[in-house]
């Protein structure tokens, strides 16, 4: 259970740096927020492995262009452009541009819980 911060909170982007990546990870729970994210910096041809949750997960494409791959459908996005997928379905995606791919990966969770496939 997420107990109700009396007060807002800042988290400075680089508090939730993974590594020496651009990726950077927040999860609701340390938070006092009930969702969690990935917010994804890619060069191109880079992208996640083949995953899955047990919670349905939305995609908000911020800059670039990204191909997701979720059970058997192949959806291409673009800035601006959101995609779901459902609680349980493998995915994955790859910036399939020319530049930088930047988006937000939202969890339905206040913790991640991801099982990898590759």
């Amino acid at each position: 259970m997420i107990d109700t911060l009396a007060e807002p909170t800042l988290v400075a982007a680089e508090q939730l740096v993974i590594g020496s990546r651009r990726t950077r990870r927040f999860e609701g729970v340390e938070h006092g927020a009930a969702v969690s994210y990935f917010f994804v910096d890619n060069r191109p041809g880079e992208g996640s492995g083949l995953h899955w949750h047990p919670y349905p997960e939305t995609w908000v494409v911020l800059e670039g262009e990204a191909t997701f791959v979720v059970a058997d459908r192949r959806i291409t996005a673009t800035a601006g452009d959101t995609v779901t997928g459902p609680a349980f379905v493998p995915h994955r995606f790859t910036n399939t541009g020319d530049g930088r791919m930047r988006l937000i990966g939202i969890h339905a969770s206040a913790v991640i819980i991801q099982t990898d496939l590759e």
